[in-house]
């Protein structure tokens, strides 16, 4: 056939990957070839063709070709070039592929960028140097070989950073460090361990994407995306809005920047996905791709510029055609399921959600028996929701409500059971709370959420989480520094103990975290290393926590309505801690009178003894049944007893170890427990139990921290009179209740189980 016959075909150098995602991508580009009559013949490897029917299928031609070898591929295009099957077009939409895409286009003299400045952004070195010496911020980055020079960066640079492969994608092998301790954890997750890697400074800011396709040669901004991550140390995708709400002034900043450094490092041809960061300092802009954002963006990109065909713009803009980039009038929404690790046993509400209106494309590719990943690339991603709306904030709320609305029952898997030292992985996170938390000598507004986890294979085996707030002195990054450290020198000594003698499992933890506690080891790191092991020891052992130490099987937790000053107090029967402290204290006393729901009132050491005698003819009135941290004077205790008699005073603020909580019981009669200050169950179960013994009143308290620390407290919620565990509702999305139960059948932490409705006569849900 001559040149002059052979009809016009686009080479689609690299298919599609296995995964639905890409498949749908490449199916998209070869629809929008055909629909401009153009022949189609697909590459890709052989076993990835065999793997993808739908692609192939979608192509008029498909052949086995090495896209990892640039060389060989243009070759072989040139070659059947030469045959008098010339392609028209050369293009690609896998990451991986690029490469080939721009060495088969410069041989065969058709539009495509340059080789070399692909070369220069797939290699990631490269391009921060090369962005640096156009003039755009990036972070400092050292090429390195193995863990003495990643540690030698690090010395030399301010922390934290970011290990990660030279080339890759789908945020694989990519992990922050925090220090020289977590770079052997960091290492031993690189795809290649024998490969050159990257360590580079770790970029502090809001994370967004611009997706833009090139018009004469010029780039063209579609839109800026809005990202979402999961916390570190992964960088794992979650979610996606389009187009990001940002202001005028800043979007037109972004775009700018983005077209300049496009421009700048010489590429000119296809599509293009640029990440970036806002940061305090301005726009520090991050990896440079020329190819279309995952995350289902071709998807949501038409869908907000309806009439856009992505591929078909490419398409007409190489041959000459007039190009229509039609305008923005709608936004939309991806977000990907992130259920718990292990098999999972039952999935529920999937079906409303597969078949919502505002759905545009979902998948849900996991069910009963399948095994759920720990999510460390974008290849552990087990589905996926994308939504239109009319406005951004539409869309992101629909799509994260409908991921929401899908429940895993996940059962954790074999290797929990396993023994073998564990990986320790420690991630930090500032959180914003719910809604701002006033007492009487502080307003707490946001914390830090820190995670710390046990891996055996990859695999979650053992877990604790807290908050920490720096109102009460808890410095989150010191407390994940001591929590890593710790659990590290932990991990061998309660292995060794394991292999030796499986019949005691808390018995080498205990004693390593009492060394802990003697060396200075700060209490909320201990509490958090105690968590992940007694997970770990519970779910080995196939029990949850609280039968591993022999308690009482917690059950259903009554709880008490905590109202920080400020807030409306509810009077609908409900048990109330009502905080106290400030300047209304008699009036808000006052208000109480009549009031038929047990009272708590917590003055956390707000009154003086001036206070005392003004406020005492109320308090004796109002006889609340407990009355916590009333003074910052101790010597006023018996007087406010004698007053009181029906009351149980309890100390909490500054009751930490076994000799505060003996003060308490001494001087107030009662105290209020709280894992955080004591460092953890074993040291706050000594303390109760030795309160019980003495027939002081007993509160079970907690901070402002996340459902499974809550949870993890409620263990011993059968040992105390008075359950104060509502902590969570300020820092988690749950709804506020009267009262939940406990999973706990569970082996490990069980988990808080909310129930619908209330029991026969009790409080209704808040």
């Amino acid at each position: 056939m001559s040149a002059a016959t052979h009809p016009r075909e686009l080479l689609l150098i690299g298919g599609g990957g296995e995964m639905t995602l890409s498949v749908d991508v490449a199916v998209q580009a070869l629809e929008q070839a055909r629909a401009r009559g153009l022949r189609t013949h697909v590459t890709n490897r052989a076993d990835t063709l065999a793997a993808t029917p739908a692609v192939t299928a979608a192509a008029d031609a498909a052949t086995a070709v090495d896209f990892a070898r640039p060389g060989d591929t243009a070759d072989w295009a040139a070659g059947r070039a030469a045959e008098g099957e010339r392609p028209t077009l050369v293009f690609g939409v896998r990451e991986m592929a690029q490469e080939a895409v721009a060495a088969t286009a410069h041989a065969l003299e058709l539009p495509g960028n340059p080789p070399a400045a692909v070369r220069r952004i797939r290699t990631k070195d490269a391009c921060r140097a090369a962005l640096a010496a156009a003039g755009f911020r990036q972070p400092a980055v050292r090429v390195c070989s193995d863990a003495s020079e990643a540690r030698a960066f690090l010395a030399a640079t301010a922390g934290p950073w970011v290990v990660k492969p030279r080339d890759g994608a789908d945020s694989a092998g990519v992990r922050k460090v925090t220090g020289p301790d977590d770079l052997p954890a960091a290492l031993a997750q690189l795809p290649d361990r024998e490969a050159p890697f990257l360590v580079e400074e770790f970029v502090d800011g809001r994370e967004f994407s611009v997706e833009g396709v090139f018009v004469g040669g010029s780039p063209r901004v579609l839109a800026v995306t809005a990202k979402e991550k999961l916390p570190p140390p992964y960088f794992v995708e979650i979610g996606h809005v389009l187009p990001a709400d940002l202001s005028e002034e800043t979007r037109r900043s972004v775009e700018d920047t983005v077209t300049a450094a496009l421009t700048a490092l010489e590429l000119c041809f296809g599509l293009f996905h640029v990440e970036l960061w806002l940061t305090a300092e301005g726009i520090v802009l991050g990896e440079v791709h020329v190819r279309i954002g995952g995350g289902w963006i071709h998807r949501m990109l038409p869908y907000v510029r309806p009439g856009l065909e992505l591929y078909g713009t490419v398409y007409d803009d190489a041959l000459g055609l007039p190009v229509d980039l039609p305008a923005p009038e709608r936004a939309a929404a991806a977000r990907y399921f992130a259920p718990p690790e292990g098999r999972v046993t039952a999935v529920a509400g999937w079906d409303a959600v597969r078949t919502h209106p505002a759905v545009l494309h979902a998948e849900l590719r996991v069910g009963p028996g399948d095994v759920v990943p720990g999510f460390r690339s974008g290849g552990d991603r087990v589905g996926a929701v994308v939504v239109g709306a009319a406005t951004p904030a539409e869309a992101r709320e629909l799509a994260r409500e409908l991921v929401a609305s899908v429940r895993f029952t996940v059962e954790p898997l074999d290797a929990a059971e396993a023994p073998g030292v564990p990986e320790v992985c420690v991630d930090l996170e500032p959180r914003p709370l719910t809604s701002s938390f006033r007492i009487s000598h502080m307003t707490i507004e946001t914390v830090d959420h820190l995670r710390l986890r046990l891996l055996q294979a990859g695999r979650t085996v053992g877990e604790g989480e807290i908050t920490a707030d720096s109102g009460y002195g808890q410095d989150g990054p010191a407390i994940a520094a001591e929590a890593a450290a710790l659990a590290r020198t932990l991990a061998a000594a309660c292995d060794a103990h394991h292999r030796a003698d499986g019949s005691d499992p808390v018995a080498p933890l205990r004693a390593g975290l009492e060394k802990a506690a003697a060396d200075g080891v700060g209490a909320p790191a201990r509490m958090l290393v105690e968590m992940a092991f007694l997970d770990r020891a519970a779910r080995r052992a196939g029990v949850p926590v609280w039968r591993l130490l022999g308690l009482p099987e917690p059950g259903r937790v009554r709880l008490l309505h905590t109202v920080p000053i400020g807030e409306d107090i509810p009077l609908d029967g409900r048990p109330l801690k009502i905080k106290l402290g400030g300047a209304d204290d008699e009036q808000i006393l006052r208000s109480l009178l009549g009031v038929p729901a047990p009272l708590i009132l917590d003055a956390n050491r707000g009154w003086d003894r001036q206070d005392w005698e003004r406020l005492r003819p109320l308090l004796v009135e109002l006889a609340p049944a407990v009355l916590e941290d009333p003074v910052r004077d101790p010597a006023l205790l018996p007087a406010i007893r004698a007053a009181l008699p029906g009351t149980a005073v309890v100390l909490d603020e500054g009751i930490a170890t076994a000799e505060d909580a003996a003060f308490a019981v001494g001087t107030a009669g009662g105290l209020n427990v709280k894992l955080m200050r004591f460092g953890g169950i074993l040291p706050a179960l000594d303390a109760l139990t030795d309160a019980t013994e003495k027939g002081a009143a007993r509160m079970l308290g907690c901070f402002l921290e996340p459902p499974r620390a809550i949870a993890y407290a409620a263990q011993l919620a059968g040992l105390c009179d008075w359950s104060d565990l509502d902590g969570h509702f300020w820092v988690s999305d749950d709804r506020p209740v009267a009262a939940y139960g406990l999973d706990s059948g569970a082996p490990g932490i069980p988990r808080i189980a909310y129930t619908p409705e209330p029991a026969r006569g009790e409080a209704l849900p808040i």
